[in-house]
């Protein structure tokens, strides 16, 4: 019950909000820029890599798991692993389809 109430008193300030804000509005512009950008292979490499900190930015302050249980950290990073795995098995049976064929 005391886990709850640490989190009832933390309060996070407007300016952080606004700072996130920011970021993520700089995000949506970088992405925006490297849309127009032709960087080869790299381009979705650069825009999955905007869009991963975009979302850690959101899960963090917007979701309050940067001030939550070591519970809701860990449920977290289990969706997050569990994300990985499936996305990695997706991808091993994408690749290896046309072996063989060649």
């Amino acid at each position: 019950m005391s886990g709850h109430n640490e989190q009832a008193r933390h309060i996070v300030s407007p300016g952080v909000y606004l700072v996130i804000l920011f970021a993520l509005l700089l995000g949506t512009a970088l992405t925006v820029w490297a849309s127009y950008v032709d960087l080869g292979l790299w381009n979705p490499v650069i825009a999955l890599a905007i869009a991963t900190t975009k979302a850690v930015l959101v899960v963090l302050y917007f979701m309050h798991v940067k001030y939550s249980t070591r519970l809701t950290k860990l449920t977290v990073a289990a969706g997050i692993f569990m994300f990985v795995v499936l996305i990695g098995m997706t991808l091993t049976d994408f690749f290896t389809r046309a072996w063989g064929r060649w």
